[in-house]
C-alpha cells in the first residue's frame, strides 16, 4: 500500500470520526474514489445516500429501528401466514369462507397474491442473471435470512413461490409501458432460468434470492412504479458493495441497509423509469436531450457529425442514464463512478456530464467511423479506463 493510499485512508478516518460529519468534506474526498479498507465505502456511500445522518450519535438508534422495520416488512409481506407446518396443528389464517385462492374478489389477500406473482416472476428472471461476469451472486451469502428460513416453520421462499406458481410455464416481462408480455418457454430454445444454477441446499440461499426480496418488497411499498426491468441492475452495485464490507456486524445487515440505500437512490431516479413522464423536464428524453446539448457546446464537430448520421442519444445514452452506466463496465469500475455520482452535489448533472465525456473521449473514432461503426462504438463502449472518463468530466464541469 503506498504512502499515499494509506494518507487517503487516514483522511477519511478523520473525517468519520467526528461527532458531526462535515459532509462537503467527505464528498470532496468521496469524489476521487473512496478506498474499500476498512469498510470506508460502505459508511461513506450511506451518508452519502442520506441513510445515515451527520450526527454520528445518532447512528446505532436509528439502523436498529430501520432494520427492525425491514424485519417488519418481511412478516407482512414475504411470510405467509398460511405456510406453517402442518404438524404443528397451525390453522390456516390464509384460506377462509370469506377469502380463499379462488375468490373473484379485487380485494381478496388471494387475488393480491396472484397479481404479485407476475412482478415476482419478471424480478427473479432479472437477478438471477445480475453481474454474469462474477459468481458472486451465485454464491451463498453468510447471512440467510434466519427470520424466512425458519427451521420451526415452512415458510415459503420467494424461489420456492416462483417454482410453485400457476404461471412458471410462462415468462412473463414488464417493459417501461407497462405492458406485460407472456410467452411459452418452449419457445424459446434457451434454458429456463429457473435451471441455469444450481440450487443451494436446505437453509441457504444465493445473494441473487436476497436481492430478489429486496426488489419485491420495493414492488409492493411502490406499486405506483412497482418493478421495471433494470432496476436489478441498480440494486445490484450496492448490495455488492454491503455484502462485501469487512465489518462483519455491518455485513450481516446489508439487506436491510441496500434496501433503504436503493429506496432513497430510487427516489432521485424513478422518474427515469416512468414512460408517462419522458417528455417532461423530469424526464429521461430531457435528460438524452441534455447530453446531446452539452455536447454541442463542448464539441460542435462531433455533435454535427452525430447529427448528420442520425444517430439519435435514445439509441445509447437510454441504457447509460437510466442504469447509471452499470452496463458498460465491469463492476469495480462502475463502484467507482459511483463514487464520484454519489459524492457530486448535483450527482445526475454530473452524470450528463460523464456520458460527455465519453463520446468526446473516442471523437476521432466516432469522426472517421460510418453509422453502423459508431452505433458498435456506443453500444459496446471501448474505453475502461473510467477515472480517464470521470476526469473529462470533472473538466467539462470546471469549464462551465
Amino acid at each position: 500500500m503506498s504512502s499515499l493510499h494509506k494518507s487517503r485512508i487516514a483522511d477519511f478516518q478523520d473525517v468519520l470520526k467526528e461527532p458531526l460529519i462535515a459532509l462537503e468534506k467527505l464528498r470532496e474526498l468521496s469524489f476521487s474514489g473512496i478506498p474499500c479498507e476498512g469498510g470506508l465505502r460502505c459508511l461513506c456511500w450511506k451518508i452519502l445516500l442520506n441513510y445515515l445522518p451527520l450526527e454520528r450519535a445518532s447512528w446505532t438508534s436509528i439502523l436498529a429501528k430501520q432494520r427492525e422495520l425491514y424485519s417488519q416488512f418481511l412478516r407482512e409481506m414475504i411470510i405467509q401466514p398460511g405456510i406453517a407446518k402442518a404438524n404443528m396443528g397451525v390453522s390456516r389464517e390464509d384460506v377462509t369462507f370469506e377469502d380463499h385462492p379462488l375468490n373473484p374478489s379485487p380485494d381478496s389477500r388471494w387475488n393480491t397474491y396472484f397479481k404479485d406473482n407476475e412482478v415476482l416472476l419478471q424480478i427473479d428472471k432479472d437477478v438471477r442473471r445480475l453481474c454474469p461476469d462474477i459468481s458472486f451472486f451465485q454464491r451463498a451469502t453468510e447471512y440467510p435470512c434466519l427470520l424466512i428460513l425458519d427451521p420451526q416453520n415452512e415458510f415459503e421462499t420467494l424461489r420456492k413461490r416462483v417454482e410453485q406458481t400457476t404461471l412458471k410455464s410462462q415468462t412473463v416481462a414488464r417493459n417501461r409501458s407497462g405492458v406485460t408480455n407472456m410467452s411459452s418457454p418452449h419457445k424459446n430454445s434457451a434454458p429456463s432460468s429457473l435451471n441455469e444454477y444450481e440450487v443451494l441446499p436446505n437453509g441457504c440461499e444465493a445473494h441473487w434470492e436476497v436481492v430478489e426480496r429486496i426488489l419485491f418488497i420495493y414492488a409492493k411499498l411502490n406499486p405506483g412504479i412497482a418493478y421495471v426491468q433494470g432496476m436489478n441492475e441498480i440494486v445490484g452495485p450496492l448490495y455488492y458493495t454491503f455484502a462485501t464490507d469487512p465489518n462483519s456486524e455491518w455485513k450481516e445487515h446489508a439487506e436491510a441497509d441496500t434496501f433503504f440505500c436503493f429506496t432513497n437512490l430510487m427516489a432521485e431516479i424513478r422518474d427515469n423509469f416512468i414512460k408517462s413522464l419522458d417528455d417532461s423536464q423530469c424526464g429521461i428524453t430531457y435528460k438524452m436531450e441534455k447530453v446531446y446539448s452539452t455536447l454541442k457546446d463542448k464539441d460542435v464537430e462531433l455533435y454535427l457529425k452525430l447529427q448528420e448520421q442520425n444517430i439519435k442519444p435514445q439509441f445509447f445514452a437510454f441504457r447509460w442514464l437510466t442504469l447509471l452506466l452499470s452496463q458498460e463496465f465491469l463492476l469495480p469500475d462502475v463502484i467507482r463512478i459511483w463514487d464520484s455520482l454519489f459524492a457530486d452535489d448535483n450527482r445526475f448533472d454530473f452524470l450528463l456530464l460523464v456520458c460527455c465525456a465519453m463520446l468526446i473521449l473516442i471523437r476521432e473514432q466516432l469522426l472517421e467511423g460510418d453509422f453502423t461503426v459508431n452505433m458498435r462504438l456506443l453500444q459496446d463502449y471501448p474505453i475502461t479506463d473510467v477515472c480517464q472518463i470521470l476526469q473529462k468530466a470533472k473538466e467539462l464541469q470546471d469549464s462551465k
